[in-house]
């Protein structure tokens, strides 16, 4: 496999066929940010933090899936790009407002992290109905608290790709997706016995281990606070 020599912010630089440009910014110590990409599993693109500019390209492409090729021009810090990573942070946020934004376990949160470093403050878009869902901790080895979840896919991908178990996976469709565990049901099945890896993968806390689990307050109208 021959080197791949590219334009990476200015700078000349190498990279192997097949590396993605994620890769190469990383191999030359230039930052870009990423949520739902872990380098143990395959590249999904859902969450689009990791935009980067590309000469010629028609929109901006997602940086951990799109492969390197001989003279390309990648920028990743350009205004159009900050900007689209805003706007990605800010749209995911908009379902985490309200008592998360005060959570003193929102440091442990990576999408709150990425949100203080791309000084995204409240977000700009109402959502009429806020995703609500009661938080599951019957199964002793995994809790769910979809309501802090993002469909960032790094828990089925984690679930199928290293753990081999496929219990998790995406259900419905545009805003009423969401993870589920076989056909919509509470997570209750003896095969996370021992296992855990979606936890480790989910960047915002909406897997945890029920008896790691922090309190939290009550609501006013009773409901435990997301």
């Amino acid at each position: 496999m021959g080197d791949v020599k590219i334009l990476l912010d200015g700078n000349e630089v190498s990279g192997r066929d097949g590396m993605t440009i994620l890769d190469v910014a990383q191999q030359e110590g230039v930052e870009i940010p990423t949520l739902c990409h872990s380098p143990d599993l395959s590249p999904a693109g859902v969450c689009r933090v990791c935009v980067v500019e590309v000469e010629g390209a028609r929109a901006l492409v997602g940086s951990c899936h799109t492969q390197i090729a001989a003279g390309m021009v990648v920028l990743t810090r350009s205004a159009k790009v900050l900007a689209a990573r805003r706007a990605a942070v800010e749209l995911m946020l908009a379902d985490h407002t309200g008592p998360c934004l005060t959570d003193a376990n929102a440091k442990n949160c990576l999408l709150h992290r990425l949100a203080s470093d791309a000084q995204v403050g409240a977000p700009r878009f109402q959502v009429r109905r806020p995703r609500y869902y009661p938080k599951e901790d019957s199964n002793p080895y995994v809790g769910r608290d979809l309501s802090k979840c993002i469909l960032c896919r790094l828990c089925t991908r984690a679930c199928d790709e290293i753990a081999g178990k496929g219990v998790l996976a995406v259900g419905y469709r545009g805003f009423r997706s969401k993870i589920v565990a076989d056909f919509d049901e509470p997570l209750q099945t003896e095969v996370c016995r021992d296992c855990g890896v979606c936890i480790d993968y989910c960047p915002t806390g909406a897997l945890f281990k029920p008896s790691s689990e922090p309190a939290r307050s009550s609501s006013r109208d009773g409901r435990q606070e997301p």
